[in-house]
């Protein structure tokens, strides 16, 4: 694999610091065996994953003191996970899934860094048919919903490793998307519920159309 410039970060959450291997911009790309490619990833969206992106980091904070006794969660296309990072930090039951293949090793070295358990990872896709995930009581993610046809795949694989009772928990940064997403959760059963970021200073720059996008069954 062609070198990967890299960067390490420290992402603050009151007095606790994770730190973060990250890539060092969304220039980086290296895919010699063509194993991005075979799975559909661009050269154009490869470094995506490896960024930390405000979206991400709203996430987060959120999951920093929110309440997440005796449940199962799952984080849908981590990237770096900085979520996943978090939740480990407390002592969670998390999982992470991504489709990109480099994320899986990403995340163990972010791991090592933090001093943490390893964290679970399945790469796999929202279609993908055995994933062998089963199902969680809670489900996160951060600006998933980049393409049209997202809103069913993502809607279709929540669904499928949703408990009866599940919550989850979707920051999107105002991608047009969100809305057409909204229906096919509600059409499936989910209570939904949105609202503005707040107290975001945190963010190098503002998120103005940024949603936090909740729903229950």
């Amino acid at each position: 694999m062609a070198a990967l410039r890299v960067c390490y970060q420290t992402m603050e959450f009151d007095n606790v610091d994770i730190h973060v291997r990250t890539l060092r911009d969304n220039q980086e790309f290296s895919d010699d065996d063509g194993i991005a490619e075979s799975l559909g990833i661009s050269s154009a969206t490869w470094p995506l994953f490896g960024i930390i992106w405000p979206s991400g980091q709203v996430l987060a904070h959120l999951m920093f003191d929110y309440k997440i006794a005796g449940k199962r969660i799952l984080e849908v296309g981590c990237g770096i996970a900085l979520s996943s990072l978090v939740l480990n930090h407390r002592h969670a039951d998390i999982t992470a899934t991504d489709y990109h293949p480099e994320a899986g090793a990403f995340l163990q070295k972010n791991s090592d860094l933090n001093g943490g358990k390893n964290i679970p990872f399945v790469r796999t896709g929202w279609e993908d048919k055995n994933s062998g995930l089963g199902k969680f009581d809670l489900i996160i993610g951060s600006d998933l919903l980049y393409e049209r046809g997202h809103s069913i795949m993502l809607s279709e694989f929540i669904d499928k490793h949703a408990n009866p009772h599940c919550e989850i928990i979707i920051i999107d940064p105002g991608r047009s998307h969100h809305a057409s997403f909204s229906k096919q959760m509600v059409s499936r059963g989910y209570s939904h519920q949105q609202s503005r970021p707040e107290h975001i200073e945190y963010l190098k720059a503002p998120l103005p159309k940024g949603q936090i996008l909740r729903y229950q069954r």
